[in-house]
């Protein structure tokens, strides 16, 4: 006992002592490994910290990453001065070459090299605004649509997973938010600098019968004629509205029409010409930068848009066109209609098509006024 005793203070000597010794020569050893050799450890994926990856993203974590600039140089006061004026609003203070104002919609990998990423670019979007009940409906319409063609899907009903059930939905876009209409969807998700890719968008509905409609013959069609805003021709016996839209038996495309009499005080003006309806058109990519800005905010249904379409061609009655060789048949499903809400007794459909008219009585007021505002600077009278 007494041994044991003596021998605890000597003891603790020897682990200061040790403790300091080795402290020194850990110092010594650190200091004399390159900074570079560093990078060859390797750390377990487990214990590596948040922090150690950011720093990781940083820094390369592989002797065989590219060289990149120390910390000590990343915000250096020596950035230059610049001002471009010719820069997107906002983007002045940025050289050009670094400014990228216009994106895409192509799906990206979350590794690799991003010039990689993409082995096929579509050239064509189609949106379909859509609702689970329909999706047979859709899935046979997706169908006639080759790869040159990227599918996306407006959902207005909140389901979006159910979808899976098609393989082409997992390559697809899906946006979901509830009860809105496709204006809404394409004024919020198709400004033209997002879909500047793509040579023609189509903005269809969902209730569209596609048995004689193939997308790539479709778009054949429309290059070979010219057109710059179109639809296909529509069954006369399903869902008809104009004439204009009629399916004709006898052509490729037709560009204009006869209406009902004192309906056209101009033959190359809507409805006889120079239009095409609003359920399934289709936009080159130049038409679209108009039309996007022709879209009201607030106003979702887009009724009366049809008819100021032509003011985004030129000349529109040789530019808007309906493609009778490749044609649909509107199903006439009033399924938007149920997404309402029923007041004062009234079903929910109703109210929905009244504030569809009160709408188009809206962006045809607007419209109106904004020629008298323009013609007023110059002194002219609408």
């Amino acid at each position: 006992m007494g041994n044991s005793h003596r021998r605890k203070p000597n003891d603790r000597a020897r682990q200061v002592v040790t403790t300091i010794i080795g402290i020194v020569i850990g110092f010594f050893i650190g200091i004399s490994i390159p900074s570079s050799s560093l990078n060859k450890i390797n750390i377990p994926s487990n214990i590596i910290t948040s922090l150690d990856v950011a720093i990781t993203d940083i820094h390369g974590s592989t002797s065989t990453s590219p060289k990149t600039e120390s910390l000590e140089n990343v915000g250096s006061t020596t950035v230059p001065k610049i001002h471009v004026p010719t820069n997107p609003r906002g983007a002045e203070s940025l050289p050009p070459g670094i400014v990228v104002p216009e994106s895409d919609l192509y799906l990206r990998r979350l590794w690799g090299d991003p010039n990689e990423d993409l082995q096929k670019k579509p050239k064509y979007l189609v949106t379909f605004t859509v609702g689970i009940d329909q999706r047979n409906n859709i899935d046979a319409a997706v169908k006639k649509f080759s790869e040159d063609f990227m599918i996306m899907l407006f959902h207005y009903d909140g389901h979006t997973s159910e979808w899976d059930q098609f393989e082409w939905s997992k390559r697809a876009i899906h946006v979901s938010v509830r009860k809105q209409t496709k204006w809404w969807y394409a004024k919020r998700f198709l400004h033209p600098n997002v879909v500047s890719a793509f040579e023609y968008i189509f903005i269809w509905d969902e209730d569209l019968g596609v048995e004689h409609f193939r997308g790539d013959k479709y778009i054949e069609l429309v290059k070979k004629h010219g057109l710059e805003i179109s639809q296909p021709g529509l069954e006369p016996n399903n869902g008809l509205t104009w004439e204009m839209t009629k399916r004709r038996g006898d052509r490729e495309v037709h560009m204009d029409t006869e209406e009902k009499p004192g309906w056209c005080n101009d033959p190359h003006l809507p409805p006889c010409a120079a239009f095409v309806e609003i359920m399934a058109p289709v936009f080159s990519r130049e038409a679209w930068r108009c039309v996007w800005h022709l879209i009201q905010n607030d106003l979702v249904h887009g009724w009366g848009l049809d008819f100021a379409l032509r003011r985004c061609v030129e000349p529109a009655h040789e530019k808007i066109g309906v493609v009778d060789s490749q044609w649909i048949v509107h199903q006439v499903i009033p399924s938007l209609g149920s997404q309402g809400q029923s007041e004062d007794g009234k079903a929910p459909w109703e109210g929905v098509r009244a504030r569809c008219k009160n709408e188009w009585a809206e962006f045809q007021a607007r419209l109106t006024n904004a020629d008298k505002a323009y013609l007023a600077q110059f002194g002219k009278e609408w």
